[in-house]
């Protein structure tokens, strides 16, 4: 009977001891308690003690909580992949699920990529328009003579009437294009022998673009028609600005 109650007494205070240190009595259980019988932990709490089950309930739920990844807060391992949103939260109507490259459109006029605009270099490459334009208003006007009214025919005259007036616009161009060479041609002649160079101003340019083009009004013999028609134009300006007469 002495040595019956000798071992109760040696196992109580080896439980006791298990109870006051936790991790020398938990080195060999199981990190995940959620695995265990109900059984199970019963006898894991009288085997360690009440104190010590209940550090360990606590510590094993601490890491659970601390393993499980918000909502909010995680990251998508796949950038195509949608991101995982909190069905407590409202989704908003619109959203980008999947994220779309945007189309930028180019318009190589202007676009640096496309280079600088030089018109000498854009009629020597392009010059070959001239003579198709030129077929193109040779056949308007076969045409035109094939149909003798209708309203066939007012669309060629207009059709001819815009070719004309393009094919003149860029004659006046090219006029205004020979007259800015040959003005940096003398300005170059005059720097190399030593005078300082003067560049006109803009209104000095339209003044000799002007000139330029009376003197060929003048060779084509079409100088008074353009001045009639300047001073029409002229008059309706002016009478637009006439106060109204009162009757």
């Amino acid at each position: 009977t002495l040595r019956a109650g000798a071992d109760a007494r040696h196992a109580r205070k080896t439980q006791d001891a298990g109870a006051g240190e936790p991790g020398a009595a938990t080195h060999s259980l199981p990190r995940d308690m959620s695995t265990l019988s109900f059984e199970e932990l019963l006898e894991l709490q009288s085997r360690v003690g009440t104190k010590a089950y209940k550090q360990l309930v606590v510590a094993n739920s601490t890491k659970k909580q601390g393993s499980r990844p918000r909502v909010q807060n995680a990251c998508v391992a796949d950038k195509h992949r949608p991101l995982e949103m909190s069905a407590k939260v409202r989704v908003p109507f619109l959203r980008q699920v999947v994220p779309v490259n945007k189309k930028v459109a180019r318009d190589p006029r202007f676009d640096d990529l496309s280079g600088e605009y030089n018109p000498e270099v854009f009629d020597k490459t392009y010059e070959f328009l001239d003579g198709i334009r030129a077929k193109e208003k040779e056949l308007v006007r076969k045409q035109l003579k094939k149909h003798r009214s209708g309203e066939e025919r007012e669309k060629l005259q207009q059709l001819l009437q815009r070719m004309e007036q393009q094919e003149m616009a860029q004659q006046e161009r090219k006029r205004q294009q020979e007259l800015r060479l040959t003005l940096k041609r003398e300005r170059r002649a005059r720097a190399q022998q030593g005078h300082r160079p003067y560049f006109l101003k803009k209104s000095e340019q339209r003044q000799l673009a002007l000139a330029e083009k009376f003197k060929e009004l003048k060779r084509s013999k079409k100088l008074e028609s353009f001045l009639s028609r300047k001073r029409r134009r002229n008059a309706g300006k002016d009478r637009r600005h006439l106060p109204l007469s009162k009757e």
